[in-house]
């Protein structure tokens, strides 16, 4: 596995860069993993892919703030990546791993690394629900995936200190589909971040995976192509699929 530690300028690229990099592995012939992490300097809205803007998103504040809304290619609800959220994308082989092809086992393996690295630096969690990881039944994790013929995309946040969860309840609606152990609570309740600085969390997410040197050339023309398909058009952005 690689390690591609790049944020790029828009949030356009920055969605179009983790599909990107799923499409490369796909078109490649053979295994090709990759890590990414990055971090969005602004925040921003990302809804899943069939998720409805208008039920998920408080539009209202998102306009009166200035915040983008944006849609990713992998299912799940809305969340609100800002700066002191860490994002991560994995890019797996079902050669290397076939139990990934069992999306129960998709989400234990990948969210098993995460806890693993974050371990490392003395933070123990949850698995919780069927994709989030929780400290003490408090979410700060929430993940998705999009599966393809011979690679999957597994991606998600991981919310650190200093990041202002008061966001997502100014910003984001009542989910519509809630994991059992949230038990009704509002975002404010129900929502934490790590206790650890995102340079740690970084260091550490990283060491919980096989990470053998760094990605050189990333797939900058899919990247583009894709932000002009898609993640600039409000046709895609803002229509359920």
């Amino acid at each position: 596995m690689k390690l591609l530690d790049l944020t790029l300028p828009s949030p356009d690229e920055n969605l179009a860069l983790d599909e990107a990099l799923l499409d490369e592995a796909e078109a490649g012939g053979r295994p090709h993993e990759t890590l990414r992490i990055w971090e969005s300097p602004e925040p921003l809205i990302v809804v899943g892919r069939s998720s409805q803007v208008a039920v998920e998103v408080n539009l209202s504040a998102a306009r009166e703030q200035g915040v983008a809304i944006r849609r990713r290619c992998s299912g799940g609800a809305a969340i609100v990546a800002a700066p002191k959220c860490l994002m991560y994308a994995a890019v797996l082989s079902y050669e290397l791993h076939p139990q990934l092809q069992m999306l129960d086992e998709a989400h234990r393996f990948v969210l098993g690394h995460i806890r693993a690295g974050l371990a490392t630096i003395g933070i123990e969690a949850d698995l919780c629900g069927t994709s989030d990881l929780a400290i003490l039944g408090r979410k700060f994790s929430g993940n998705s995936l999009r599966c393809k013929r011979t690679h999957l995309l597994y991606h998600g946040t991981l919310l650190c200190e200093g990041y202002r969860t008061e966001m997502i309840a100014e910003l984001l609606g009542t989910p519509p589909r809630q994991p059992e152990y949230r038990q009704g609570r509002d975002h404010r309740s129900f929502v934490t971040t790590l206790p650890a600085e995102l340079s740690d969390v970084r260091k550490a997410v990283i060491a919980g995976w096989p990470i053998e040197g760094t990605v050189g050339d990333w797939p900058q023309q899919r990247t583009a192509d894709l932000v002009v398909e898609r993640y600039s058009q409000p046709s895609w952005n803002f229509d359920a699929a």
